[in-house]
């Protein structure tokens, strides 16, 4: 790899680091060429881009992103694969789908919304990272609750509220 396609490396890293909030490190060595394509299509249809760097080019493209951290620096070793999504807990779901029958593809590292999680230990605690989309569906859902209970009691037919209900709009008419 020459000097000027590296910086290409560096430059399409810098991009992607700098528009994600959600980033995965793992390790894939040791996977047949056949599991790494069946793992790239699975990742593929859950919206996650796989890319395979030398960890030089992620160290520098990882600073130049402002993503850089220094728990991130001893976990740069060896083979590295990115993975590079939107929903914060889609790689981990893979991750521990894949490897049902063996130990790869191992995490390293996750960069979840500026918290870094390091090591294959975290694997559980991300999978339950719940993303934006389910933390506002799970509020909405909360605000909705109170409000139905009100309106069923308001409309029902049996209750002193439907009651008082009825009187008040009486006095207004």
């Amino acid at each position: 790899m020459n000097k000027a396609e590296k910086q290409a490396t560096i430059d399409s890293l810098t991009e992607k680091f700098s528009n994600s909030s959600y980033f995965y490190f793992t390790d894939t060595s040791g996977l047949s060429v056949e599991k790494i394509n069946q793992l790239r299509r699975i990742c593929f249809g859950k919206g996650i881009n796989l890319q395979v760097a030398k960890n030089t080019l992620i160290k520098k493209a990882l600073v130049a992103g402002g993503k850089f951290s220094d728990d991130l620096d001893p976990v740069l070793n060896g083979p590295t694969a990115i993975m590079f999504t939107d929903a914060g807990n889609v790689p981990a779901k893979v991750i521990k789908q894949f490897r049902a029958d063996g130990t790869k593809p191992a995490l390293k590292a996750a960069y979840i919304d500026s918290a870094v999680y390091i090591g294959e230990n975290q694997l559980e605690a991300l999978i339950n990272v719940k993303s934006k989309q389910e933390l506002i569906g799970d509020l909405i859902a909360l605000l909705q609750s109170p409000a139905k209970n009100v309106i069923s009691a308001l409309t029902s037919s049996s209750g002193k509220l439907a009651g008082i209900v009825k009187t008040l709009q009486e006095r207004g008419n």
